[in-house]
């Protein structure tokens, strides 16, 4: 597979209501083909973030946004633009940090997370402050889904409630 230059597809998801962000790395392939977030279905995002607002798993692109609105979470990517060949953030390269800035405007964002070490370097070069989420990544075997789902919930959580 030979290495690309790209441009982020996919719109922010978020609404003012929001009080958390998301932040992956950059769509996948699938992502990509699929024109939402965590579009791989062996990326353990949508049952780990279910997990944490206590719902069921979401199938449909619709089902992703409505939990998303209704559980308070803001999600897009760290990077906008970047190369990289096929999926793996490994193989990324000459970055450019998405601007956050309308939806910091929007919404009453309480903590920006980053969902593994990719999107969190990205951000800390950006100069954001983050807090770090464990991937949910199929990369990120050593993981079991169960302790993700515990530490996303520790973590998460106490932005979350009123």
């Amino acid at each position: 597979m030979t290495r690309q230059s790209l441009t982020h597809p996919i719109r922010p998801v978020y609404d003012k209501n929001s009080r958390i962000l998301i932040l992956g790395s950059f769509p996948s392939v699938l992502s990509r083909k699929e024109g939402f977030f965590y579009g791989n279905p062996q990326n353990r995002f949508w049952k780990v973030l279910a997990a944490v607002l206590q719902t069921k798993t979401p199938i449909t692109v619709p089902e992703k946004k409505k939990m998303l609105t209704e559980g308070h979470v803001a999600l897009y990517d760290a990077a906008i633009a970047c190369t990289i060949k096929g999926s793996a953030d490994a193989t990324m390269q000459d970055t450019t940090p998405a601007d956050l800035t309308p939806i910091l405007e929007t919404a009453a964002i309480r903590g920006i997370f980053v969902n593994g070490r990719q999107a969190e370097r990205i951000m800390k070069e950006a100069g954001v402050n983050v807090h770090y989420l464990p991937s949910t990544s199929p990369a990120n075997a050593r993981m079991s889904a169960e302790k993700l789902i515990e530490v996303w919930t520790s973590t998460l959580r106490p932005y979350l409630e009123d």
